[in-house]
């Protein structure tokens, strides 16, 4: 008997990729895989929460894969001196595709949580043209699920959003992203004050400004949260060309 594809629920800790896995596994719990790679310590602590929450949910213990060779998102930083380019950041090359990539095998299909938004729908897109070679799949948007569905889909199990999203934030990353423009950091520089400041100490090190402009020199009224921070995808895309 032939060796059945097993499907791999890519989870990130957050509303959709929660969402995408649940459906996923109602529709095939024998093949389904819910995997995470871990970022967790410069993630919001109340991630822990969230994601004991999703294995309850999902009535399944999510796998952590974690890179071999760099510990965090500041590791990656220090030791490759880059933080991101045109096509996203180091972090995520090297702490989520790297470890996916020795996970996978040639016949796996792979799970998303891309919503049935504009922007998604086009990351999808770009993900299949990019990627050709991996059978991709998104539950989300073949069933036309939405962000705000997805936000009200966890609150429709009782389950507590994760707090970034509490904040005001449209993404619930690591805090401090890389691919953050000025109005994410100005919401940072409140919210994470210590997070904004070893940020803008890096930068100068590194001689590199992540928003085009050092944090250090930055205004306190410059750029708009929800115009920066809907392109700041954690994910298969970002860093796809970084080498």
């Amino acid at each position: 008997m032939a060796r059945r594809s097993r499907r791999l629920c890519w989870f990130s800790c957050g509303n959709a990729s929660a969402t995408a896995a649940y459906l996923t596994l109602k529709q095939y719990p024998l093949t389904c895989e819910v995997l995470y790679c871990d970022t967790s310590k410069y993630e919001h602590p109340d991630n822990t929460r969230f994601f004991k929450d999703i294995e309850n949910l999902l009535k399944r213990k999510i796998k952590i894969l974690r890179s071999k060779e760099y510990t965090d998102i500041y590791d990656v930083f220090n030791k490759t001196k880059f933080l991101k380019g045109t096509n996203g950041a180091r972090c995520t090359v090297e702490l989520k595709k790297v470890p996916r990539v020795e996970y996978q095998k040639p016949d796996d299909i792979h799970i998303f949580g891309y919503t049935y938004d504009d922007q998604d729908i086009k990351r999808a897109e770009r993900m299949k043209k990019e990627n050709f070679e991996l059978n991709l799949e998104f539950p989300l948007i073949e069933n036309k699920y939405t962000k705000k569905m997805c936000h009200q889909f966890i609150m429709s199990k009782n389950i507590e959003l994760p707090m970034m999203y509490k904040l005001g934030y449209k993404n619930n990353n690591c805090i401090g992203c890389v691919k953050g423009g000025k109005g994410y950091w100005n919401k940072i520089r409140v919210d994470f004050p210590e997070v904004f400041d070893r940020m803008s100490k890096l930068e100068h090190e590194l001689n590199f400004a992540i928003t085009g402009k050092y944090l250090s020199r930055l205004k306190p009224d410059e750029g708009n949260l929800h115009d920066n921070s809907e392109d700041m995808e954690c994910g298969m895309l970002c860093g796809s060309e970084i080498t």
